[in-house]
């Protein structure tokens, strides 16, 4: 009986963003394929996981979930510390919640205080993309990334599914390279 030498990467992923911008749903669709129609506001945290394999190594991502509105906020630090990844999400169809982003993410980093900030890693989605009132453009969107160290960016719909998993991989990826420059 051979027992498997490979080492599980256990990576703490945080979902930040203004309330009601989808990021309890896109947990659930990504990690159990479902989306609910009703918005129930989260209330505090909550984590889920989800195992996976990049680049043939096993992964165990623990995704995040924080309640969007700032009377939360002050819980930040406890539940941000270890996290190997940030995901920033906004509502495509909402200008203030993009407006808001450049907070989240430096509230984030003030709360973490990483060795290197400026490299420590965020991917950005912008989420309901399946609703047709477009208020920033994937161009404004992109820009945003670039400013912020060419953060990887997606377009995505929790309710249709629309590249959903995709982002989530890349999650992993970004997250693993930084965990993997740790170790070294």
């Amino acid at each position: 009986m051979e027992v498997s030498s490979r080492r599980r990467a256990l990576l703490k992923v945080i979902v930040l963003g203004d309330s009601g911008v989808g990021k309890t749903s896109l947990m659930n669709r990504y990690v159990y394929k479902k989306f609910n129609q009703q918005y129930k506001a989260t209330i505090g945290a909550d984590f889920v996981t989800k195992e996976l394999q990049v680049d043939d190594k096993d992964v165990t991502l623990q995704i995040w979930d924080t309640a969007g509105q700032e009377r939360f906020q002050s819980l930040g630090s406890a539940f941000y510390r270890g996290s190997d990844c940030c995901v920033l999400v906004y509502d495509v169809n909402v200008l203030k919640s993009f407006e808001t982003l450049t907070n989240w993410h430096d509230e984030f980093l003030k709360q973490v205080d990483p060795v290197h900030p400026d490299v420590f890693p965020f991917v950005l989605l912008g989420n309901k993309i399946d609703i047709d009132e477009l208020q920033v453009s994937e161009k404004k969107a992109r820009e945003w990334c670039s400013s912020k160290g060419d953060i990887p960016y997606f377009e995505t719909s929790a309710k249709e599914d629309y590249y959903v998993d995709d982002a989530f991989q890349s999650v992993a990826k970004v997250a693993l390279q930084t965990d993997h420059q740790h170790d070294m």
